[in-house]
Protein backbone atom coordinates (compact mmCIF):
# COMPACT_ATOMS: atom_id res chain seq x y z
CA UNK A 1 0.00 0.00 0.00
CA UNK A 2 2.77 2.42 0.89
CA UNK A 3 4.02 3.11 -2.60
CA UNK A 4 4.37 6.12 -4.85
CA UNK A 5 1.59 6.54 -7.39
CA UNK A 6 3.09 7.94 -10.57
CA UNK A 7 -0.10 9.47 -11.92
CA UNK A 8 -0.60 11.54 -8.81
CA UNK A 9 3.05 12.55 -8.73
CA UNK A 10 2.73 13.90 -12.26
CA UNK A 11 -0.57 15.61 -11.47
CA UNK A 12 0.71 17.38 -8.39
CA UNK A 13 4.05 18.29 -9.87
CA UNK A 14 2.16 20.20 -12.55
CA UNK A 15 -0.70 21.69 -10.57
CA UNK A 16 1.02 22.43 -7.26
CA UNK A 17 4.34 23.79 -8.44
CA UNK A 18 5.28 27.41 -7.86
CA UNK A 19 8.39 29.54 -8.15
CA UNK A 20 8.94 28.91 -4.45
CA UNK A 21 8.47 25.14 -4.70
CA UNK A 22 11.13 22.90 -3.28
CA UNK A 23 11.35 19.31 -2.14
CA UNK A 24 11.57 18.98 1.65
CA UNK A 25 13.93 16.61 3.35
CA UNK A 26 11.64 13.65 3.79
CA UNK A 27 12.74 10.21 4.91
CA UNK A 28 9.38 8.50 5.47
CA UNK A 29 7.57 6.06 3.16
CA UNK A 30 7.07 7.28 -0.42
CA UNK A 31 4.14 9.65 -0.67
CA UNK A 32 1.30 8.93 -3.09
CA UNK A 33 1.83 12.34 -4.72
CA UNK A 34 4.65 14.79 -5.35
CA UNK A 35 5.07 17.31 -2.57
CA UNK A 36 4.83 21.05 -3.09
CA UNK A 37 4.85 23.64 -0.29
CA UNK A 38 1.73 25.52 0.66
CA UNK A 39 1.45 28.47 -1.76
CA UNK A 40 1.74 32.06 -0.65
CA UNK A 41 -1.45 34.12 -0.91
CA UNK A 42 -0.96 37.21 -3.02
CA UNK A 43 -3.58 39.97 -2.90
CA UNK A 44 -4.38 41.77 -6.15
CA UNK A 45 -2.43 44.92 -6.96
CA UNK A 46 -5.61 47.00 -6.68
CA UNK A 47 -6.18 45.79 -3.13
CA UNK A 48 -2.92 45.48 -1.18
CA UNK A 49 -3.31 44.12 2.32
CA UNK A 50 -2.85 46.32 5.39
CA UNK A 51 -3.65 45.69 9.06
CA UNK A 52 -6.12 48.60 9.03
CA UNK A 53 -7.97 47.20 6.06
CA UNK A 54 -8.09 43.68 7.52
CA UNK A 55 -9.47 44.97 10.82
CA UNK A 56 -12.12 47.01 9.03
CA UNK A 57 -13.05 43.89 7.09
CA UNK A 58 -13.33 41.90 10.31
CA UNK A 59 -15.77 44.39 11.79
CA UNK A 60 -17.85 44.49 8.62
CA UNK A 61 -17.85 40.68 8.39
CA UNK A 62 -19.47 40.40 11.83
CA UNK A 63 -21.69 43.50 11.71
CA UNK A 64 -25.41 42.87 11.01
CA UNK A 65 -25.69 46.42 9.67
CA UNK A 66 -25.00 44.73 6.33
CA UNK A 67 -28.45 43.09 6.32
CA UNK A 68 -31.94 44.48 5.89
CA UNK A 69 -33.20 42.84 9.10
CA UNK A 70 -30.14 44.11 11.00
CA UNK A 71 -29.61 40.66 12.50
CA UNK A 72 -27.67 38.75 9.84
CA UNK A 73 -23.97 39.25 9.09
CA UNK A 74 -21.50 37.49 6.79
CA UNK A 75 -20.59 35.36 9.80
CA UNK A 76 -24.14 34.04 10.04
CA UNK A 77 -23.44 31.78 7.07
CA UNK A 78 -19.64 31.62 7.47
CA UNK A 79 -18.92 31.15 11.16
CA UNK A 80 -15.58 30.11 12.60
CA UNK A 81 -17.51 27.77 14.92
CA UNK A 82 -18.90 25.81 11.96
CA UNK A 83 -15.85 25.54 9.73
CA UNK A 84 -16.49 28.95 8.13
CA UNK A 85 -19.81 27.54 6.97
CA UNK A 86 -22.97 27.24 9.09
CA UNK A 87 -23.76 23.60 9.84
CA UNK A 88 -26.91 23.65 7.68
CA UNK A 89 -27.69 21.81 4.47
CA UNK A 90 -28.76 25.17 3.05
CA UNK A 91 -28.32 28.50 4.77
CA UNK A 92 -31.02 30.65 6.35
CA UNK A 93 -30.62 34.35 5.64
CA UNK A 94 -32.60 37.39 6.73
CA UNK A 95 -35.71 36.80 8.78
CA UNK A 96 -34.27 33.67 10.34
CA UNK A 97 -34.74 32.44 13.88
CA UNK A 98 -32.03 31.03 16.11
CA UNK A 99 -28.24 31.24 16.25
CA UNK A 100 -25.93 29.98 13.53
CA UNK A 101 -25.87 26.21 13.36
CA UNK A 102 -28.28 23.28 13.15
CA UNK A 103 -31.74 24.34 14.28
CA UNK A 104 -31.73 27.77 12.67
CA UNK A 105 -34.93 28.20 10.65
CA UNK A 106 -36.58 30.89 8.59
CA UNK A 107 -38.42 31.73 5.38
CA UNK A 108 -35.34 32.67 3.35
CA UNK A 109 -33.48 29.45 2.65
CA UNK A 110 -30.67 29.69 0.14
CA UNK A 111 -30.45 27.50 -2.92
CA UNK A 112 -27.18 25.80 -1.98
CA UNK A 113 -24.99 24.89 0.97
CA UNK A 114 -22.71 27.65 2.27
CA UNK A 115 -19.20 26.74 1.07
CA UNK A 116 -16.38 27.06 3.56
CA UNK A 117 -14.17 30.15 3.31
CA UNK A 118 -11.00 28.38 4.42
CA UNK A 119 -8.17 29.11 1.97
CA UNK A 120 -10.35 31.24 -0.32
CA UNK A 121 -7.29 33.45 -0.89
CA UNK A 122 -6.09 30.73 -3.24
CA UNK A 123 -9.30 30.57 -5.29
CA UNK A 124 -9.64 32.20 -8.70
CA UNK A 125 -13.26 31.08 -9.02
CA UNK A 126 -15.77 31.28 -6.18
CA UNK A 127 -19.22 29.99 -5.31
CA UNK A 128 -20.26 26.46 -6.23
CA UNK A 129 -20.72 27.46 -9.87
CA UNK A 130 -17.64 29.69 -10.10
CA UNK A 131 -19.60 32.81 -10.97
CA UNK A 132 -17.21 35.19 -9.17
CA UNK A 133 -13.60 35.55 -10.21
CA UNK A 134 -12.36 37.44 -7.14
CA UNK A 135 -12.97 37.72 -3.42
CA UNK A 136 -13.90 41.36 -3.96
CA UNK A 137 -16.75 40.35 -6.28
CA UNK A 138 -17.78 37.54 -3.96
CA UNK A 139 -17.97 39.87 -0.96
CA UNK A 140 -20.66 42.04 -2.57
CA UNK A 141 -22.80 39.20 -3.92
CA UNK A 142 -24.68 38.43 -0.65
CA UNK A 143 -25.74 42.09 -0.43
CA UNK A 144 -27.54 41.73 -3.74
CA UNK A 145 -29.14 38.41 -2.84
CA UNK A 146 -32.64 38.99 -1.34
CA UNK A 147 -32.52 35.80 0.76
CA UNK A 148 -29.07 36.45 2.23
CA UNK A 149 -28.37 40.07 3.24
CA UNK A 150 -30.65 41.88 0.81
CA UNK A 151 -29.04 45.27 1.33
CA UNK A 152 -28.29 47.59 -1.62
CA UNK A 153 -24.61 48.53 -1.43
CA UNK A 154 -25.28 52.27 -1.94
CA UNK A 155 -27.76 52.25 0.93
CA UNK A 156 -25.30 50.38 3.13
CA UNK A 157 -22.49 52.81 2.29
CA UNK A 158 -24.68 55.76 3.26
CA UNK A 159 -25.43 54.23 6.65
CA UNK A 160 -21.79 53.33 7.30
CA UNK A 161 -20.89 56.95 6.53
CA UNK A 162 -23.25 58.03 9.32
CA UNK A 163 -21.37 55.94 11.92
CA UNK A 164 -18.37 57.86 13.36
CA UNK A 165 -16.16 54.84 14.00
CA UNK A 166 -16.63 53.54 10.47
CA UNK A 167 -15.73 56.96 9.06
CA UNK A 168 -12.47 56.85 10.99
CA UNK A 169 -11.69 53.25 10.08
CA UNK A 170 -12.39 53.69 6.36
CA UNK A 171 -10.14 56.76 6.34
CA UNK A 172 -7.36 54.73 7.98
CA UNK A 173 -7.83 51.76 5.66
CA UNK A 174 -7.98 53.85 2.47
CA UNK A 175 -5.82 56.91 3.10
CA UNK A 176 -5.83 59.61 0.48
CA UNK A 177 -9.41 59.02 -0.65
CA UNK A 178 -11.73 61.97 -0.10
CA UNK A 179 -14.82 59.75 0.19
CA UNK A 180 -13.60 56.23 1.03
CA UNK A 181 -16.94 54.72 2.07
CA UNK A 182 -18.36 53.11 -1.05
CA UNK A 183 -19.20 49.65 -2.34
CA UNK A 184 -15.78 48.87 -3.82
CA UNK A 185 -13.98 49.64 -0.57
CA UNK A 186 -16.49 47.66 1.46
CA UNK A 187 -15.67 44.70 -0.78
CA UNK A 188 -11.92 45.34 -0.57
CA UNK A 189 -11.96 45.39 3.22
CA UNK A 190 -14.00 42.21 3.57
CA UNK A 191 -11.88 40.44 0.94
CA UNK A 192 -8.68 41.44 2.75
CA UNK A 193 -10.02 39.98 5.98
CA UNK A 194 -11.09 36.76 4.23
CA UNK A 195 -7.64 36.29 2.70
CA UNK A 196 -6.41 35.63 6.23
CA UNK A 197 -8.53 32.47 6.51
CA UNK A 198 -5.64 30.07 5.90
CA UNK A 199 -5.37 26.49 7.07
CA UNK A 200 -1.80 25.44 6.31
CA UNK A 201 -0.27 24.15 9.55
CA UNK A 202 -2.00 20.78 9.91
CA UNK A 203 -0.29 17.60 10.99
CA UNK A 204 -0.18 16.59 7.30
CA UNK A 205 2.07 19.58 6.66
CA UNK A 206 4.42 18.52 9.44
CA UNK A 207 4.48 14.99 8.07
CA UNK A 208 5.40 15.94 4.52
CA UNK A 209 7.98 18.40 5.86
CA UNK A 210 9.85 15.48 7.36
CA UNK A 211 8.22 14.75 10.74
CA UNK A 212 7.35 11.08 10.24
CA UNK A 213 5.83 10.93 13.72
CA UNK A 214 3.24 13.63 13.03
CA UNK A 215 0.72 11.06 11.75
CA UNK A 216 -0.06 7.72 13.31
CA UNK A 217 -0.08 4.48 11.30
CA UNK A 218 -3.84 4.41 10.66
CA UNK A 219 -3.89 8.03 9.47
CA UNK A 220 -0.98 7.34 7.11
CA UNK A 221 -2.90 4.32 5.83
CA UNK A 222 -5.87 6.57 5.15
CA UNK A 223 -3.64 9.01 3.27
CA UNK A 224 -2.41 6.30 0.92
CA UNK A 225 -5.92 4.96 0.42
CA UNK A 226 -7.00 8.51 -0.42
CA UNK A 227 -4.35 8.49 -3.12
CA UNK A 228 -5.11 4.97 -4.34
CA UNK A 229 -8.82 5.76 -4.75
CA UNK A 230 -8.04 8.68 -7.04
CA UNK A 231 -9.27 11.38 -4.68
CA UNK A 232 -6.14 13.47 -5.27
CA UNK A 233 -7.01 13.96 -8.93
CA UNK A 234 -9.58 16.57 -7.83
CA UNK A 235 -8.57 17.26 -4.23
CA UNK A 236 -4.95 17.97 -5.08
CA UNK A 237 -2.35 18.64 -2.37
CA UNK A 238 -1.26 20.88 -0.82
CA UNK A 239 -4.58 22.79 -0.95
CA UNK A 240 -6.58 19.57 -1.34
CA UNK A 241 -8.80 21.19 -3.94
CA UNK A 242 -8.62 22.21 -7.59
CA UNK A 243 -10.32 24.48 -10.11
CA UNK A 244 -12.19 21.52 -11.57
CA UNK A 245 -15.96 21.17 -11.70
CA UNK A 246 -17.39 17.73 -11.08
CA UNK A 247 -20.79 16.05 -11.19
CA UNK A 248 -20.93 13.75 -8.18
CA UNK A 249 -24.45 12.48 -8.69
CA UNK A 250 -26.09 14.46 -5.89
CA UNK A 251 -28.68 17.23 -5.89
CA UNK A 252 -31.84 17.81 -7.88
CA UNK A 253 -32.30 18.17 -11.63
CA UNK A 254 -33.47 21.78 -11.27
CA UNK A 255 -29.97 22.85 -10.17
CA UNK A 256 -27.75 22.51 -13.24
CA UNK A 257 -24.66 23.91 -11.52
CA UNK A 258 -21.89 25.25 -13.74
CA UNK A 259 -24.05 24.68 -16.84
CA UNK A 260 -26.24 27.63 -15.85
CA UNK A 261 -23.29 29.94 -16.51
CA UNK A 262 -21.57 28.27 -19.44
CA UNK A 263 -24.35 26.52 -21.34
CA UNK A 264 -21.89 23.70 -21.97
CA UNK A 265 -23.63 20.35 -21.64
CA UNK A 266 -20.59 18.76 -19.99
CA UNK A 267 -21.02 21.25 -17.14
CA UNK A 268 -24.57 20.16 -16.33
CA UNK A 269 -24.75 19.12 -12.68
CA UNK A 270 -21.09 20.01 -12.14
CA UNK A 271 -19.93 22.03 -9.14
CA UNK A 272 -16.59 23.45 -8.04
CA UNK A 273 -14.42 21.00 -6.12
CA UNK A 274 -14.31 22.10 -2.46
CA UNK A 275 -11.23 22.12 -0.26
CA UNK A 276 -10.75 19.27 2.19
CA UNK A 277 -8.71 21.42 4.57
CA UNK A 278 -10.69 21.75 7.83
CA UNK A 279 -13.45 19.74 6.19
CA UNK A 280 -14.34 17.96 9.43
CA UNK A 281 -15.92 21.18 10.76
CA UNK A 282 -18.01 22.11 7.72
CA UNK A 283 -20.63 19.38 7.60
CA UNK A 284 -23.05 18.69 5.95
CA UNK A 285 -21.38 18.09 2.61
CA UNK A 286 -21.87 18.67 -1.12
CA UNK A 287 -23.63 21.64 -2.72
CA UNK A 288 -27.00 20.42 -1.45
CA UNK A 289 -25.83 19.38 2.01
CA UNK A 290 -27.04 15.84 1.35
CA UNK A 291 -24.22 14.06 3.23
CA UNK A 292 -24.70 14.76 6.95
CA UNK A 293 -21.31 13.51 8.16
CA UNK A 294 -17.77 13.26 6.81
CA UNK A 295 -17.87 9.45 6.74
CA UNK A 296 -21.04 9.65 4.60
CA UNK A 297 -19.33 11.95 2.10
CA UNK A 298 -16.27 9.68 1.92
CA UNK A 299 -18.46 6.62 1.32
CA UNK A 300 -20.38 8.39 -1.43
CA UNK A 301 -17.21 9.54 -3.18
CA UNK A 302 -15.62 6.09 -2.94
CA UNK A 303 -18.74 4.53 -4.44
CA UNK A 304 -18.75 7.11 -7.21
CA UNK A 305 -15.12 6.34 -8.02
CA UNK A 306 -16.00 2.65 -8.35
CA UNK A 307 -18.97 3.35 -10.65
CA UNK A 308 -16.78 5.64 -12.78
CA UNK A 309 -14.17 2.90 -13.09
CA UNK A 310 -11.57 4.98 -11.25
CA UNK A 311 -11.03 2.79 -8.19
CA UNK A 312 -11.68 -0.55 -6.57
CA UNK A 313 -14.31 -0.80 -3.85
CA UNK A 314 -13.00 0.18 -0.43
CA UNK A 315 -13.85 -1.93 2.61
CA UNK A 316 -15.59 -0.36 5.59
CA UNK A 317 -12.39 -0.14 7.63
CA UNK A 318 -10.64 1.50 4.67
CA UNK A 319 -13.38 4.14 4.45
CA UNK A 320 -12.83 4.72 8.16
CA UNK A 321 -9.11 5.22 7.54
CA UNK A 322 -9.68 7.76 4.74
CA UNK A 323 -12.12 9.62 6.97
CA UNK A 324 -9.54 9.62 9.74
CA UNK A 325 -6.93 11.10 7.38
CA UNK A 326 -9.24 13.96 6.39
CA UNK A 327 -10.21 14.57 10.01
CA UNK A 328 -6.93 14.20 11.84
CA UNK A 329 -4.35 15.18 9.22
CA UNK A 330 -5.98 18.13 7.46
CA UNK A 331 -7.39 20.14 10.38
CA UNK A 332 -5.73 23.41 11.40
CA UNK A 333 -7.76 26.11 13.13
CA UNK A 334 -4.79 28.13 14.35
CA UNK A 335 -5.62 31.09 12.08
CA UNK A 336 -9.38 31.09 12.52
CA UNK A 337 -10.87 34.58 12.85
CA UNK A 338 -11.66 36.19 16.18
CA UNK A 339 -15.25 37.32 16.69
CA UNK A 340 -15.49 40.89 18.02
CA UNK A 341 -17.61 41.46 21.11
CA UNK A 342 -18.91 44.73 19.69
CA UNK A 343 -19.19 46.27 16.23
CA UNK A 344 -19.30 49.98 15.28
CA UNK A 345 -23.02 49.95 14.40
CA UNK A 346 -23.87 49.07 18.00
CA UNK A 347 -26.03 46.17 16.80
CA UNK A 348 -25.72 42.78 18.56
CA UNK A 349 -23.08 40.56 16.99
CA UNK A 350 -24.80 37.40 15.66
CA UNK A 351 -24.54 34.39 17.94
CA UNK A 352 -23.56 30.81 17.27
CA UNK A 353 -25.22 27.68 18.53
CA UNK A 354 -23.41 25.44 21.00
CA UNK A 355 -20.76 23.15 19.59
CA UNK A 356 -18.24 21.03 21.47
CA UNK A 357 -14.80 21.74 19.94
CA UNK A 358 -12.64 18.74 19.03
Amino acid sequence: MLRALGAFATLCAVSCSSPEAHEPEYSGPPLPWAYAPFPKARPPQKNPATPEKAELGRLLFYDPVLSTDRKVACATCHSEVWGLSDGLARSVGIGGTGPTGPGRTGPNVTRRNAPTLWNVAHRTELFWDGRSSSLEAQALAPLDEPKELGRPSAELAAELDSIPEYRVRFAQAFPGEANPIHADNIARAIATFERGFEAKLATYDRYVAGDAGALDEETVRGMFLFGEAGCASCHTPPLFTSSRYANRGVGSADDAGRFELTGVEADRGAFLVPTLRNTRDSEPYFHDGSAPALRDAVAHEASRQVSDGESRELASDELDAVTRFLDKALTDRSLEPSRPKQVPSGLPVPKDGFRIPR
